[in-house]
């Protein structure tokens, strides 16, 4: 650090400009990691290590083993092959015997002074066996002075247990060493212990500044295996406390709500309620009436209900939300079903009307679409308590937007809102009891962490005769093939959806593309068969008649650009078709395909995938293809594209991991949440003097984010 730099104190929050080895360009390289503050810096560990720490003899290396050695340069030069490429080789012999190193990018002068004919050096990397002559070589290796009087001890690189970094394109590991090795150094110390000394000493956890020092830094004798793992007691401790805070800060808002929040008891299973069900074609399902019984239980409590309800497609989640906001009309009270787009909120009121009107129920939809007096008379049937059920969007948590005595949210596929709207519906009643949806299975560890502080229920049983789907794959340069089987389906009468993604970015690019696909089958693949396009620059009232002629078979293919993969039921559509299958995300795909296999008969889901594909969109189109199960999926979507990006977590409120892995960490978890848990039962405000600095931990970390500010 420059003299100039030493005069302020300093802080966890100083930016890394401050750093000695971070310039303007490395900076600007950090900042594409995540990484701005010397906080950011700390908690950025490394992913993997290289033990570098075991020198050997050259006669002892063995092909594709990382391992370090030392030896004498007995000869070293530039060699040229050919017109504009050339190399830097170098022999290195010691008393065993002797090996080529060699580099392919380098300054040849800068080489020619670093690696002198007779010196000492002590070189790690991978050795090979060059299929010229079977004799050993070292590509790229890492090299520094070898024993004697100039060798440095304080090598980053080679001699000890080397960390190696998440870096981005520019930023070579060796910088990025260097720079955290001057953050550790310099600012370790200020880092300050806020774990219970019980919790430390229950799990045998090194304090906080120790961990963050030897995660980065592991001395010599360090087990390899552990680091490797993420089992070292060092790793371990700041996995937990990551997890930990979370749970903390899940189980205050839970007991703050269950001490300050108090809502009306519903009476259950009353007229309205025993009416709809003769009004039903068809029996629940035995996980329908289970799933019903708990929620009836919950809105028998004066404490408001805060229920996740989970179900994969089709296992009839509409049923128990229907049932439950009948429940709350039925006890004089209004009740809301907040649907994250237009279409999805549509479908839900042409569903959900049919059964009020049968009912002499008052139902109102309400958008963000219509002029604004419609608007406003529907904002004035809502606010005098006229409407009894309302449906909608996000515009059901606009200002204006006011309920006589709404005592039901229902919010459907949650993880498209963020955590501060779906508690915003909820303050729109007295205490309204909450009930939020989701069609998206969420895998164990990932509820735990974005919904610790709801109770969770689980629909998990299908209604009887829904047949199979076959989901199949096609390159670009088979999609006749695809086509050609969709053709088949409608010529036996079914029908067909064919779905193009929609990126809001290239939102016109998108759209243009869908007429294409449009134009292209009613044109020339299927001129015979009606065709039609939904998509959502459509008005209102279009986009339902487009809805309902399909529903009547008036239209054998749909294409689509908007989300249709929930909330739509076409018994008779047989056939998913989905353009740029890459482009989707796997819950995506899944939800989608649960549009078809709703009917008496066999139902295919065709991806089309129109560009080459890297090993994770195999992966992902493949675990499509093989898997029905939508929590085997999520999981498989979560390995594959991290926690900050399933489902959108990232903008839905999550707080980012930076160290904890929600697959491979789970155990720690669910410890966490144990001892979170407890802990706030002990101390319900985190009142006692030794849980002082964790409150204000808690504050500062998580208080924005986690809706925590006006309750610490």
């Amino acid at each position: 650090m420059s003299s100039k730099q030493k005069s302020f104190k300093k802080s966890l929050d100083d930016p890394l400009q401050f750093i000695k080895g971070a310039g303007p360009k490395r900076v600007m390289l950090l900042k594409k990691l995540q990484i701005e503050s010397v906080a950011d810096a700390l908690y950025f560990l490394p992913f993997r290590y290289d033990d570098r720490s075991q020198v050997k003899k050259i006669a002892e290396l063995v092909p594709g083993e990382m391992v370090s050695f030392t030896g004498k340069v007995i000869d070293a030069g530039t060699i040229r092959m050919g017109r504009n490429r050339k190399l830097f080789e170098a022999v290195v012999q010691d008393d065993s015997g002797f090996i080529r190193v060699k580099w392919f990018h380098f300054n040849e002068s800068y080489m020619a002074g670093k690696i002198k004919l007779g010196n000492e050096r002590i070189f790690s990397g991978k050795p090979t066996q060059n299929k010229r002559d079977g004799g050993l070589e070292m590509i790229h290796p890492d090299t520094d002075t070898g024993p004697g009087d100039d060798f440095s001890t304080e090598s980053l690189d080679i001699g000890r247990i080397v960390p190696v970094y998440r870096s981005t394109e520019g930023l070579h590991l060796k910088a990025l060493r260097t720079i955290m090795k001057n953050v550790v150094d310099g600012y370790n110390h200020l880092v300050e212990e806020f774990l219970p000394e019980e919790i430390l000493n229950r799990y045998k956890f090194p304090k906080r500044s120790s961990a963050i020092q030897l995660a980065h830094f592991p001395p010599a004798d360090t087990s390899i295996d552990l680091l490797e793992n993420f089992q070292h007691p060092a790793q371990r401790r700041l996995i937990f406390e990551e997890f930990f805070l979370i749970q903390l800060a899940l189980a205050f808002k839970k007991r703050h709500q269950q001490i300050t929040e108090r809502g009306r008891a519903f009476k259950t299973r009353g007229e309205i309620i025993r009416n709809f069900f003769k009004l039903l074609l068809f029996d629940l399902t035995g996980a329908q009436k289970r799933v019903l019984g708990e929620i009836m239980t919950y809105l028998e409590k004066e404490e408001p209900m805060n229920l996740l309800l989970q179900g994969d497609v089709g296992t009839g989640k509409t049923v128990v939300a229907l049932t439950a906001l009948l429940t709350a009309v039925d006890n004089d009270c209004q009740a809301a079903l907040m649907a994250p787009t237009e279409l999805l909120a549509e479908q839900h009121f042409l569903n959900i009307r049919p059964f009020c009107s049968a009912l002499g129920i008052t139902i109102e939809l309400a958008t963000s679409t219509g002029t604004a007096k419609e608007k406003s008379l529907i904002r004035d049937r809502i606010s005098d308590g006229t409407t009894q059920i309302v449906v909608g969007t996000h515009a059901l948590i606009q200002k204006k937007m006011e309920f006589s005595n709404l005592g039901l949210a229902v919010v459907d596929e949650q993880h498209r809102f963020g955590v501060l709207q779906r508690e915003a519906i909820g303050k729109k009643g007295l205490v309204p009891h909450v009930l939020i949806m989701t069609a998206t299975p969420i895998p164990r560890s990932l509820a735990l962490t974005l919904y610790g502080d709801m109770n969770v229920s689980f629909l998990d049983e299908f209604p009887p005769g829904r047949k199979d789907i076959e989901t199949r794959l096609f390159y670009e340069n088979k999609r006749d093939n695809a086509y050609h089987l969709l053709g088949k389906e409608t010529e036996q009468g079914r029908q067909a959806f064919v779905v193009c993604p929609l990126i809001e970015e290239s939102e016109a690019i998108d759209l243009k593309a869908a007429i294409d696909v449009f134009e292209e089958l009613q044109n020339q693949r299927f001129p015979d068969l009606k065709v039609q396009l939904i998509h959502g620059k459509l008005k209102k009232e279009e986009r339902q008649q487009i809805m309902a002629d399909f529903k009547e078979g008036k239209i054998d293919i749909l294409v689509a650009t908007t989300v249709i993969e929930v909330g739509i039921d076409i018994p008779n559509a047989s056939v998913m078709l989905i353009e740029h299958a890459e482009r989707f995300g796997l819950a995506q795909l899944h939800q989608l395909r649960g549009r078809i296999g709703r009917g008496t008969h066999a139902s295919y889901c065709f991806l089309i995938a129109c560009h080459a594909l890297t090993n994770d969109g195999k992966a992902r189109l493949n675990a499509i293809v093989k898997s029905r199960d939508g929590f085997a999926i999520a999981e498989e979507d979560l390995r594959i594209r991290g926690p900050g990006d399933f489902m959108g977590t990232r903008q839905s409120g999550m707080p980012l991991l930076r160290v904890a892995n929600l697959l491979r960490d789970i155990k720690l978890l669910e410890l966490s949440r144990l001892e979170a848990f407890a802990l706030i039962e002990k101390d319900p405000q985190l009142e006692l003097p030794e849980n002082a600095k964790l409150k204000i931990m808690l504050h500062q970390t998580l208080g924005d984010q986690m809706g925590l500010m006006k309750i610490i």
